[in-house]
């Protein structure tokens, strides 16, 4: 099913132009209770649904992406909600999210740049809860013309302010030719690198104190096997 042409041409307004195809980002997409009944149903998650990683922990709903398939398990009500909210806007094409990642950054933690993969439909959705952070991208290693050494440095290209309750979204070159990544710190200075200042209501010189953010990463896994695991088997 496609989505009306009228919610994706709604989407088209948040646009970041400066930016490479395609980002939208969408202040305040949550309201302070919803941010709030978020963060309590997270936190009051079964204490094996966390993952401890270096730098963060996470939580997955909805199953374990594969390139065999995805064995589909429930996502919680909660969570539901949201799939259906973003999906309705046309983020995947017509299909609904089955998948979410959630993931706390305390300050002074973040993740290495990265690409999330051909597992997923080429849309990543980011809901942000708690606290703002800086999502850096980058060319990828080998990316970098010339002589000039392949360093994270050599490779960044810009940021995106992402705010608590905003919702970003990533297609096109922006999912599948950028790497991104969050610097493990504690304060963010702004700079003109920072490509969606004023949609964010933030200005170059601005400095920001990051506090815990916990992100919830909707996205679609088109792979997906109903097959049953059979456990315990005699």
């Amino acid at each position: 099913m496609e989505p009306p042409a009228c919610v994706v041409e709604e989407l088209k307004q948040f646009v970041i132009s400066d930016a490479p195809p395609t980002a939208y980002y969408i202040p305040d997409f949550l309201s302070e209770q919803e941010e709030s009944h978020l963060q309590q149903q997270v936190y009051k998650s079964p204490k094996p649904k966390w993952t401890q990683l270096s730098g963060r922990r996470l939580q997955n709903w909805g199953g374990l992406p594969h390139p065999k398939g995805m064995l589909a398990e429930t996502i919680p009500e909660w969570l539901q909600t949201y799939c259906q909210k973003i999906s309705s806007l046309g983020a995947f094409g017509g299909k609904v999210a089955n998948h979410v990642l959630v993931n706390e950054y305390k300050p002074g933690e973040g993740i290495m740049p990265h690409e999330d993969g051909p597992l997923y439909h080429p849309t990543v959705t980011t809901l942000s809860l708690g606290s703002h952070t800086l999502l850096d991208f980058y060319t990828p290693v080998g990316g970098v013309q010339g002589d000039a050494p392949q360093t994270e440095e050599n490779r960044f290209r810009f940021s995106l302010l992402v705010e608590p309750r905003s919702l970003l979204i990533l297609q096109d070159e922006m999912y599948q030719k950028l790497l991104h990544g969050i610097r493990p710190c504690e304060q963010d200075a702004l700079s003109q690198k920072v490509l969606n200042l004023s949609a964010a209501g933030a200005r170059a010189g601005d400095v920001l104190t990051r506090g815990t953010r916990v992100s919830l990463t909707v996205r679609h896994v088109p792979k997906v096997t109903k097959a049953k695991l059979l456990l315990g088997r005699r």
